[in-house]
């Protein structure tokens, strides 16, 4: 027992020795030591500037100021961490029996550059030793690895976050808050982050179970989940050593322009029913050239749901190729009073005029696009597509809206629709249509509530403005109407031609065919045909879409009048579409009228003189030419009585 004594007296006098040695140590040299001994662990330098002060026990520790800590060798010349001053402690009993077991980093104001190429990340710590360790008893050298640096505990504090992925910087972070724990190699890998944005902070939490085989390179799983103004997005799927990932997928967003603000994207606006307040689900994978694919996805926006499939190439701006189902998609409100900027003084559809507010189309600008939709009602501003099927197409600003077709107007619409803000903004288009119903397409369009029937027909274009009313007032086209059976509403072609009670004030018609051109704003057409039973009814004239206003001349023709010659009644339709003025032309009236009346005297003065020379000659005339024959065939006949006399005859 008193050798058992005497034997702990000395080992406890020789520790308090060498202790006391490396307290009376020079700060300096105390620093060299540890660098030499992290050197040895890691295979990278560490350097150390200011005074350094330590514990030894049971956390072998040191603070110090500015440090920074080396890169690996196939990295970049900068060090992987660099910071303003440095706490670090390691477990004093893992260290004797050889281990590295880091018990706390903290790092103020640090700069930390994560790297990644063929596979390799810098943050793998720990030396491989190519060169001969031990020989074995036939003399083959072998190779020792040290074993796995683990970590408590890392703090870094208004920190710089760098990720270079085959030498391009992909990622840079400013002002971060970080904290990461791997107290042993069998425990998950646990980060959380925060960082400063617009409207408030992104928080990061980030698990890798298995953080030595993720950093062989190895695909393992991850669970991420980023808490950001305005929403969240999470992931549980797995991962790679180069990014790479695949697994579940889940965007949230209580407040998409809030959201979009936070991550670099502020001012743009996204129109109600397109994800103000948004949900999307679905099974992602992302590779290494920066590929995001979507399947099995499902994206409540606002009210309404889709489904189906995208994929997304992320640059500037972001490439999208997607094909998206849904039963009812309602875009009725993507142009409103918010996304207008403005209280909209005059609205969509007024009586009085077209609006005068403003247009956003900056909407066309967030990304390169194509998408495939499919849909069995589209409910747009002023109107509702049926069961459609379409493709939409962003490059650069500028949007094609391809139909294939459409339902529309209880008809068929094939063809597209153009809007381009490159260079300030436009729509046109180059559309087919059949089956369409007239009235309804004339109410929503142009608030016309006289004409009905079905039409076919083509319709080419173009109109520039920032405003509708901009737009209205400089379209520009061509087209062209075939309407069968129909109904005009306001007046009554029989009445105006005096046949009969007529219709109760309306017109029915058996076809209607019609071409037009437009040019600033104006419709002009000059060769409209309406066949009836016993009418025809040609038109031509102005309608001012821009104006919205007409002034159009409607000559209907009774074929049967007149001993079947026909007479005409013009009509002229004039002032706005709301209220116009329908009336006939009465001055063509009474030009027709006073032409037919001096035919009419003229046709009995030449039949009295017809019948007086009739009479005088002795014979029935009925026509100017018979007076000459009927004269020859008088004189003759004297001529022959007078040489009878002469001859003695009787």
């Amino acid at each position: 027992m008193k050798w058992l004594i005497r034997l702990l007296f000395i080992l406890v006098a020789a520790f308090g020795l060498v202790i006391g040695a490396l307290l009376l140590m020079p700060a300096d040299k105390l620093g060299s030591i540890l660098a030499e001994q992290v050197k040895a662990q890691t295979g990278r330098d560490l350097t150390l500037s200011g005074d350094v002060s330590l514990s030894f026990w049971p956390v072998l520790g040191m603070e110090t100021g500015p440090v920074t800590f080396g890169n690996a060798p196939w990295a970049g010349p900068e060090p992987m961490l660099s910071a303003q001053s440095l706490s670090v402690g390691v477990d004093a009993a893992a260290l004797l029996a050889g281990e590295m077991r880091i018990k706390r980093v903290i790092a103020e104001k640090p700069v930390l550059r994560l790297e990644v190429s063929d596979g390799r990340g810098n943050w793998v710590l720990g030396t491989h030793n190519t060169a001969p360790q031990s020989s074995s008893s036939d003399g083959a050298s072998q190779t020792v690895e040290s074993k796995p640096v683990t970590l408590d505990r890392l703090e870094l504090s208004d920190a710089r976050l760098i990720y270079i992925e085959n030498g391009a910087t992909s990622m840079d972070f400013l002002e971060v808050d970080l904290f990461a724990s791997w107290p042993d190699a069998t425990s998950p890998l646990d980060v959380q982050a925060q960082m400063p944005a617009p409207g408030g902070t992104v928080q990061v939490d980030m698990t890798i179970p298995d953080l030595p085989a993720f950093s062989s390179g190895a695909v393992t799983p991850l669970q991420v989940n980023l808490l950001a103004p305005g929403g969240e997005i999470g992931f549980d799927g797995r991962v790679n050593l180069a990014g790479e990932m695949d697994g579940k997928m889940t965007v949230t967003a209580k407040d998409t322009h809030k959201m979009l603000a936070a991550f670099g994207q502020a001012g743009v606006t996204v129109p109600k029913g397109l994800g103000r307040v948004a949900k999307v689900d679905g099974q992602m994978t992302y590779t290494r050239e920066g590929r995001v694919s979507l399947r099995e996805m499902v994206a409540q926006l606002d009210d309404n749901r889709l489904t189906g499939e995208a994929d997304i190439v992320i640059a500037d701006p972001p490439q999208v190729t997607a094909r998206v189902s849904t039963r009812d998609l309602d875009l009725s409100q993507v142009v409103d009073d918010e996304s207008n900027g403005g209280s909209g003084s005059s609205g969509t559809g007024s009586s009085d005029g077209w609006s005068k507010d403003p247009i956003d189309a900056s909407a066309l600008s967030l990304a390169n696009a194509s998408i495939r939709l499919q849909a069995n009602s589209i409910a747009v501003p002023g109107m509702t597509l049926g069961k459609s099927d379409l493709t939409l197409s962003l490059d650069r600003s500028r949007a094609v809206l391809k139909m294939h077709p459409a339902t529309l107007f209880s008809g068929q619409l094939n063809g597209q629709v153009v809007a381009n803000n490159r260079n300030g903004f436009s729509v046109g288009g180059d559309l087919k249509a059949t089956d369409i119903d007239l009235k309804e397409a004339l109410v929503t369009l142009a608030d016309i509530k006289r004409l009905s029937g079905t039409a076919s027909g083509s319709l080419q274009f173009l109109g520039v403005g920032q405003s509708e009313d901009q737009i209205m007032r400089s379209l520009s086209g061509k087209g062209d109407i075939k309407v069968g059976k129909g109904v005009i509403s306001g007046f009554d072609l029989d009445r105006l031609m005096g046949r009969g009670n007529g219709s109760g004030g309306t017109t029915v018609f058996n076809s209607l065919t019609a071409s037009f051109t437009m040019a600033n704003g104006d419709l002009q057409n000059d060769d409209l045909l309406m066949q009836l039973n016993n009418f025809r009814a040609d038109g031509k004239g102005r309608v001012g879409i821009g104006a919205r206003d007409i002034d159009y001349l409607f000559t209907p023709v009774a074929l049967r009048a007149n001993s079947g010659e026909g007479i005409s009644v013009p009509v002229r339709i004039k002032g706005s579409w709301s209220d116009p003025s329908i009336k006939p032309d009465l001055t063509k009236v009474i030009e027709a009228a006073a032409e037919g009346k001096v035919k009419e005297l003229e046709d009995d003065a030449k039949q009295k003189v017809l019948d007086k020379v009739g009479d005088e000659l002795d014979t029935s005339i009925t026509d100017s030419g018979q007076i000459e024959d009927a004269l020859k065939n008088k004189l003759e006949d004297e001529a022959k009585k007078g040489l009878l006399k002469l001859f003695g005859g009787d």
